[in-house]
């Protein structure tokens, strides 16, 4: 890809990595209220069977410009595609969205320019170092020869891989990989970055690792994150998460927001006779309190969880049960993903898919606030 010639190639430099391209562009100077805004945004897929897979159903989401957001959700809800709609890689069936204060229908091009990428899976060529995968990728956004060297030696420093920037990248561990994939998506200073599965496959160091980058693009640079994760701890790590399934988002707040509208802690027992303990347990809490039987013990939901446990334990001992454990703990995002749609976030998906509902009355979501 040849980059443009004398004073055009200068502005395009310039324009791509501070302002929007778009005449429109003086009259927006001012970053608009949300980094990100859709409405009754549908993606629908034909089958060869003529049967129509909706990936995307009716999703309003409104994310902060600064903010850090994350799309919480097991595989197969709907993550990949809504990325791949608000970064202007796919056409929405029905809604409308805006990323950056453009609209990703009709200037899709601009889209593309002011929003940064990291994909699921890796894009890098092994066999170029770390230096030459960035500064082709930084030509092919258009920056001069001169602005892509100083931009990769930026980027490279940022992430810390500065002295690994002559290694070929098949050398690089995955947790170095995966911090030049996002010095990659940073190359053009992007007012937006989206982030799918950042760390999908990292050992828990690596992972770590790059929370840590992202965390300080954020607060050094004011760069709004988006991330789709179905780990838990990486929800934790953000402002705000959305709980998609089923391609809706079915609730959205802060992680402590969404705890707290749970309310209730785990108690945990393990006894000598378990089964037995559940009918104690049963006659010693009040009637509308949700008791299971566990292949480990007896579980139970209940306000204030500690203080329930020496209750318990005397009423399990008066009946010559002995308790070998106990435990309360407070709610969890797996907690929160159970509560909104009945089961972990990592039991597999039920078959078929409910009812979806028509384009013009998309579900609404739930906002849980602190």
């Amino acid at each position: 890809m040849q980059p443009p010639a004398g004073d055009d190639a200068r502005t395009r430099a310039t324009l791509l990595t501070a302002a929007p391209t778009h005449p429109d562009a003086a009259q927006s100077a001012a970053p608009p209220e949300y980094a990100i805004s859709t409405r009754g945004l549908f993606k629908s897929y034909a089958g060869p069977d003529g049967t129509t897979t909706h990936a995307v159903r009716g999703l309003d989401l409104d994310v902060l410009q600064g903010e850090t957001f994350a799309f919480l959700g097991p595989n197969g809800a709907g993550k990949s595609t809504t990325l791949a709609l608000l970064c202007a890689l796919a056409r929405p069936t029905a809604g409308h969205a805006t990323v950056a204060g453009v609209d990703v229908l009709r200037r899709p091009d601009q889209v593309r320019r002011l929003v940064g990428m990291l994909f699921q899976h890796s894009a890098l060529d092994p066999d170029l170092t770390a230096e030459q995968n960035l500064h082709i990728h930084a030509r092919l956004y258009g920056l001069r020869r001169r602005h892509a060297r100083l931009r990769t030696a930026e980027t490279l420093e940022m992430v810390g891989l500065t002295d690994r920037r002559r290694s070929p990248v098949r050398t690089l561990s995955g947790g170095m990989r995966r911090r030049l994939e996002l010095a990659r998506g940073l190359l053009h200073a992007p007012r937006i970055l989206f982030l799918d599965e950042p760390t999908t496959g990292l050992d828990p160091h690596a992972r770590a690792q790059v929370w840590e980058h992202l965390r300080e693009l954020r607060d050094q640079h004011g760069s709004t994150l988006f991330v789709t994760t179905h780990y838990l701890e990486e929800a934790e790590n953000c402002d705000r998460l959305g709980i998609i399934d089923h391609g809706r988002l079915v609730t959205q707040g802060t992680p402590l927001a969404l705890k707290t509208a749970i309310g209730d802690d785990r108690v945990a027992l393990r006894t000598s006779d378990d089964a037995a303990a559940r009918k104690v347990v049963d006659r010693t809490v009040p009637l509308d309190l949700a008791i299971t039987l566990e292949t480990d013990g007896v579980s139970l939901r209940v306000p204030d969880g500690s203080s329930w446990i020496p209750r318990l334990c005397a009423a399990l001992e008066a009946h010559g049960i002995a308790v070998h454990a106990a435990s309360a703990t407070p709610p969890t995002l797996d907690d929160v993903f159970f509560h909104h749609t009945g089961r972990s976030i990592h039991t597999p998906r039920p078959h078929p898919t409910p009812p979806v509902p028509a384009p013009g009355a998309p579900a609404a979501a739930t906002e849980a606030t602190p």
